[in-house]
């Protein structure tokens, strides 16, 4: 289940494209082409980018769970995505672009879960979906329940929340764990 790991030189790589790459495309100008050869960055992955305030509030998180293309696409992708498509706000500007900062996380494969007893708070991400009496799906990062302080049932009911559900929706659900390596530039 682990996701793959990166050395420093691969996610200052990562970090890099997702900068520069928000710079130019918030400017009006074509996503940049990177010539790639390391093989790590050229497996697909799942990826989530997060833009952080410096105040350390949020301004956008955007990812995808299944990996369409090579992980440096998906980093590129997913930083505009979180710039300019997180429907929880508008589209950052080129003003503040640079007073925020970014944040990469790169997921393993989920595996489906049959007891909450299976989470392990700081290590997993969770995914809820139900599709009765319609399709429900939410994902929260493992950083989450590390940042707000939450122990498993805090967890459990915002994921649940998240995907527009009742609280307790997760006892009847299908959950899924996965694990994140996150990494993010220095501030």
């Amino acid at each position: 289940m682990a996701p793959l790991q990166l050395n420093d030189t691969q996610k200052k790589w990562l970090l890099k494209i997702a900068r520069e790459t928000l710079n130019v495309y918030l400017k009006g100008q074509a996503t940049p082409m990177y010539s790639v050869s390391d093989p790590i960055l050229l497996r697909e992955a799942a990826v989530f980018v997060t833009l952080w305030q410096k105040n350390g509030d949020l301004r956008g998180c955007v990812g995808q769970l299944q990996s369409l293309e090579a992980l440096y696409k998906m980093v590129q992708s997913c930083a505009i995505a979180a710039a300019t498509r997180d429907i929880r706000f508008s589209s950052v500007t080129t003003v503040e672009l640079p007073e925020l900062t970014i944040e990469i996380s790169v997921l393993s494969t989920p595996e489906k879960i049959n007891s909450q007893k299976e989470i392990e708070i700081g290590r997993h991400g969770l995914i809820i979906e139900q599709d009765n009496p319609y399709p429900r799906k939410g994902l929260l990062l493992p950083e989450v329940a590390v940042r707000h302080n939450w122990n498993r049932s805090q967890f459990l009911d915002a994921i649940c929340q998240k995907a527009n559900l009742s609280p307790d929706a997760w006892r009847t659900a299908d959950l899924y764990i996965f694990e994140a390596e996150v990494f993010a530039e220095e501030t």
